[in-house]
C-alpha cells in the first residue's frame, strides 16, 4: 500500500495557514463567505469562486484587508470552467491545499405532486454535480502535488430531518455524505482528508425569504438552543480547522454547525 505523503512543512502552531492556498465555492455570501474569511485571516491565499462578478467583488473589497483574496466567476456545473478555474489556481501557486465545495442552490418548497424532474435535475446540476466536479479537480492536483490536503463540502441539516416541499434540495444534500465518505476512504494513502458540514439555519441570500416571514421566524427561531440565526462568521472556525494540520486524523466526517437545532 503506498505510503501517505508528507504534509508540507507545518508552521509554529496548528491554526497557521500561512502559505496555504484554498478555494472556496459560493464564496461571495452568507456561508461561504464566512469560510473565506477565515482561511483569509490565518494566512492562506484564498480565491473566493461565484457566479456573480458584482457579489464577487464586493467579497474580495471586504476579505482584501485582512489578507491574500481573490476571485473568478465559474459556474460549477460547467465542467469546462471548473477544469479551466482549477487548472488556474494550482498551476500559478504550485500548490493547492484545500477546497471548500460550498456553492448550492434550493427552490421554493413545492409539494410533491407539483415537483418536476426538471426542478430536480436543475438543483442536482449545483449541487452535487457541481461539487463533484469540484472536488475532484481539486483532488486531482493534490495528489499530483503530493502533500495532502483537505475536501469540505457543504451539506444540510435536511439530510438529518423531514423538510416538506424541499424534495429536490433534500435529495441533492443528501447525496453528498456517501460521496464524501467515499473520498475520504479513497484518498486517504495520499493525506487527503474529506469531510462534509451540516449547517444549521444560516443567513445568506438562500434564506433572505424566510427570515422575513413572521411565520416562519415564530416556528423556527424558538427551536434553536442558542436563540439566533446563524452567521457567515460561525463558519470561520471551522474552516481553519479543516484546512490546517490541526484536522490531520478527522476525515470522513459530517460537523454540524447548527447551534443545537438537530438535537433539541
Amino acid at each position: 500500500m503506498t505510503e501517505p505523503s508528507a504534509r508540507p512543512p507545518g508552521p509554529a502552531h496548528p491554526f497557521d495557514l500561512t502559505g496555504r492556498v484554498a478555494v472556496v465555492t459560493g464564496g461571495n455570501n452568507g456561508i461561504g463567505l464566512g469560510l473565506a474569511r477565515g482561511l483569509v485571516r490565518a494566512g492562506a491565499h484564498v480565491h473566493v469562486w461565484g457566479t456573480s462578478a458584482e457579489r464577487n467583488e464586493r467579497a474580495v473589497a471586504e476579505l482584501a484587508p485582512l489578507g491574500a483574496v481573490e476571485s473568478a466567476v465559474v459556474d460549477v456545473a460547467d465542467e469546462a470552467r471548473v477544469v479551466a478555474a482549477m487548472d488556474d489556481v494550482a498551476s500559478r501557486h504550485g500548490r493547492l491545499d484545500a477546497c471548500f465545495a460550498n456553492a448550492g442552490i434550493a427552490l421554493p418548497r413545492i409539494p410533491l405532486h407539483d415537483t418536476t424532474l426538471e426542478q430536480l435535475r436543475r438543483v442536482q446540476a449545483i449541487n452535487v454535480d457541481g461539487v463533484f466536479l469540484t472536488l475532484r479537480e481539486a483532488a486531482r492536483h493534490m495528489v499530483a502535488a503530493g502533500h495532502g490536503g483537505s475536501l469540505v463540502a457543504t451539506s444540510s441539516l435536511a439530510v438529518l430531518m423531514g423538510q416538506s416541499g424541499g424534495y429536490p434540495y433534500a435529495a441533492s444534500k443528501g447525496a453528498l455524505g456517501p460521496m464524501v465518505q467515499a473520498l475520504a476512504v479513497e484518498l486517504a494513502r495520499h493525506g487527503i482528508r474529506a469531510n462534509t458540514l451540516l449547517p444549521g439555519w444560516t443567513e445568506s441570500a438562500m434564506l433572505d425569504v424566510p427570515l422575513q416571514d413572521d411565520r416562519f421566524v415564530d416556528a423556527v427561531l424558538p427551536r434553536i438552543p442558542v436563540r439566533r440565526w446563524g452567521t457567515g462568521a460561525d463558519f470561520e472556525g471551522i474552516a481553519v480547522y479543516l484546512a490546517g494540520d490541526a484536522s490531520a486524523y478527522h476525515t470522513g466526517d459530517a460537523i454540524r454547525i447548527d447551534g443545537g437545532y438537530a438535537v433539541y
